[in-house]
């Protein structure tokens, strides 16, 4: 923004002539004036081009993007600390109400803070369990020592170390909160050392690196180890797991035990409600947090998307997977519709390098970006579009979305039924109906949004971290309400009701009137 400020200096004839009446003078000392506003609102106006808060942010060489890279830093400067605070032990009725009682006396002295009523004006207060090293560095380091084995497939073709990487969201928060104090950004989020100063515990094992790179029994054993070690911690019992964050990011993972947790508050990439991912009653949006992806493809900063901003000549265009299971079935469908039209490009995905430059050279040369379900309703596909300012498309009845609590979607990019988008000719008609200012506007959008799906360490300010703890600010007190109306609910009367129930709200038991 210009913050110049502009000096006149009178000659020495105007000591003959005050300056004050010489109408030139008092014309040119008007101009000035004029042109220095003009430039002043200009300047400060938000645009695409100008680095002002809403345009995208340009990578900056002090921050970490690469979740091998980052992850790689870690390791080498992160010796890990094994204290013993936190027992394996199984915590019975004295320990439990000991820290249940230090809690109402921490949040009693709050509580006669007016700000402890306002949303957002206090920092989310975070206790991360320092866990067995089996279930934290030992699985960052099985990663680490394996990732170049790229010849690792899943069933269905995909690298699963890219899997990995795709579903990383447990080790980018973690790293970030377990970061010493004076390195962190956020201020919206503070790790504390004591429980009873604690909204939410956060546990941090790496759900997808364990299901993919450890033997199926082996995975599965480690799991039940986890399920046993958090829920014998006092405040698990205490509240039932309700505060406690769990990372579940790629659907298959931890699935074995899972539903033995599934009071916990969830970090997924969708909300399935098929049931061919989740059990009905384990996921929903008043209890669970949907994540984005780690994008497959590079960023698209500001002076990217000038260099492409005349270079988007096709229409439509879609590179991964063509056929995938469940709800991913409507990809073939829309090859069947699509394939040899006019303007669209739809090829199957490659792994590699080459496979990831071609699919971010197609978006990136794209007006729209074909964004359908995969197996799950969610795809990395709706990131690597965002990342490449090409405007998604989505065709996927079952979506959820992340942070759609802060972030307008309908702003940058276009919602298609699953029946719309297989009439013939209707997509692409659609399409070809938006004007090129429409077009522009959600360009704009697409700009300023971006920012709100990098990961990296240290963790940026709105960044998706950073809206992880905003959206999770929102539910404390309906968190804080169930884990009191159920430690004084009569027993047998009622279980603790969520948006996937409709019980009755007396506190006797009986048949409902």
């Amino acid at each position: 923004m210009a913050g110049k400020h502009l000096h006149s200096s009178s000659s020495s004839s105007s000591r003959e002539r005050p300056i004050y009446t010489s109408p030139i003078i008092i014309i040119i000392l008007s101009l000035l004036t004029f042109f220095f506003i003009v430039f002043f609102f200009s300047s400060a106006t938000p645009s695409l081009s100008s680095k002002s808060s809403f345009s995208i942010p340009n990578p900056n060489p002090n921050f970490e993007y690469s979740f091998v890279t980052s992850l790689e830093n870690f390791l080498t400067n992160k010796l890990p600390k094994h204290l013993n605070d936190d027992t394996a032990s199984s915590a019975d009725d004295e320990s439990v109400k000991k820290l249940d009682d230090l809690i109402w006396k921490r949040e009693n002295e709050r509580i006669g803070d007016e700000s402890y009523y306002s949303v957002g004006s206090m920092p989310i207060r975070v206790y991360v369990y320092e866990m067995p090293s089996k279930f934290t560095y030992d699985l960052l380091w099985l990663f680490r020592n394996t990732y170049k084995e790229t010849s690792n497939l899943t069933s269905n073709g995909s690298p699963v170390h890219r899997l990995i990487e795709q579903h990383s969201v447990d080790y980018w928060l973690w790293a970030d909160l377990i970061a010493p104090e004076p390195k962190r950004l956020l201020k919206n989020v503070i790790r504390v050392h004591k429980q009873e100063e604690a909204d939410l515990f956060y546990i941090p094992f790496f759900t997808t690196i364990s299901f993919f790179l450890m033997e199926k029994q082996q995975c599965k054993a480690l799991y039940r180890e986890v399920l046993k070690w958090v829920t014998d911690q006092p405040a698990w019992k205490r509240s039932g797991g309700r505060d406690h964050i769990l990372p579940v990011h790629h659907p298959w993972s931890f699935k074995s035990v899972r539903r033995l947790m599934k009071t916990a508050i969830w970090l997924l990439p969708d909300m399935d409600s098929t049931g061919n991912w989740y059990k009905p009653g384990q996921v929903y949006l008043e209890k669970d947090l949907i994540l984005p992806y780690v994008s497959n493809v590079d960023f698209c900063d500001t002076y990217c998307l000038r260099e492409y901003e005349s270079k988007r000549s096709t229409l439509l265009f879609f590179r991964g997977r063509l056929k995938r299971n469940a709800g991913g079935k409507i990809r073939s469908k829309l090859v069947v519709e699509l394939s040899g039209a006019d303007g669209v490009v739809i090829e199957e995905g490659t792994s590699g390098e080459a496979g990831k430059a071609a699919a971010q050279n197609g978006m990136r040369k794209s007006i729209f970006c074909l964004s359908p379900a995969g197996d799950t309703p969610s795809s990395a596909r709706l990131f690597d579009a965002i990342f490449s300012g090409c405007i998604p498309v989505i065709v996927s009845d079952e979506l959820e979305l992340p942070f759609e609590g802060i972030i307008d979607y309908r702003k940058m990019a276009v919602f298609v039924s699953s029946n719309d988008a297989l009439r013939p000719g209707w997509l692409l008609t659609h399409l070809k109906g938006f004007s090129p200012s429409q077009i522009k506007e959600k360009q704009k959008f697409l700009a300023m949004y971006s920012r709100h799906f990098i990961y990296s360490n240290p963790a940026q300010p709105l960044g998706p971290e950073d809206l992880t703890w905003r959206m999770i600010a929102g539910k404390l007190v309906n968190i804080k309400l169930h884990i009191r109306r159920s430690q004084r609910v009569v027993q047998g009367s009622r279980s603790t009701c969520t948006c996937e129930c409709r019980q009755s709200n007396s506190s006797i038991s009986g048949p409902l009137l």
